[in-house]
């Protein structure tokens, strides 16, 4: 299953490039910047969350305990919130990601403008970063996305359509057969007190 994962993330991968270039005067990604790793609940599949664990082991053992208690402390810390807990993804070490090459969807998609449906209505999407004067800070107005500043910088509009796991599962994965995703859960919900 992993090795048929690996495969469609280089299908996945091909298609985020051409976003990421179409995408190009808004994109300011560089680095040493972690704004999408610091604040987020990091929703994984079973699947993704299996492909990002198997690279674990190959990690330095210092490496593997600073994770490792990181987990601890995030887990203890989630007890004493109510609904959504928003942290540092425990795999952002040193500014850099760890398991980067086995990162998730979420974050490989991170950083782009896209369109959602939200209860019927097309309504653009973008990353938390353009608050910050980062990604797409330049399309908004008074803290509105405006089109025109699209056309501006000579692209049409976002991506025109949702950038979730969803929309790929159900659009680029068609044909394929015998890779199921599973359960999508924010990333700390997938440890274990005992496996962490």
């Amino acid at each position: 299953m992993l090795e048929l994962y690996k495969t469609y993330l280089e299908v996945i991968d091909r298609y985020l490039n051409k976003c990421f270039e179409e995408q190009q005067p808004f994109i300011h990604c560089h680095a040493g910047c972690t704004a999408c790793c610091e604040i987020g609940e990091y929703p994984f599949s079973r699947l993704e969350m299996e492909y990002l664990m198997s690279g674990f082991p190959e990690l330095p053992a210092k490496t593997q305990k600073i994770i490792r208690e990181e987990i601890k402390k995030l887990k203890l810390a989630k007890k004493q919130y109510r609904g959504r807990f928003m942290h540092k993804c425990p795999f952002l070490i040193q500014n850099k990601c760890s398991l980067y090459p086995r990162r998730g969807i979420i974050c490989r998609t991170h950083g782009l403008a896209s369109f959602e449906d939200k209860n019927g209505k097309c309504v653009i999407k973008l990353p938390e970063c353009s608050k910050n004067g980062l990604n797409y800070s330049e399309v908004l107005e008074n803290g509105t996305v405006s089109l025109e500043r699209f056309r501006v910088y000579g692209v049409e509009a976002p991506v025109k359509h949702s950038l979730s796991l969803n929309y790929f599962e159900h659009e680029i994965l068609k044909g394929v057969q015998g890779l199921e995703f599973g359960e999508i859960r924010p990333l700390l919900e997938w440890f274990t007190d005992a496996g962490e």
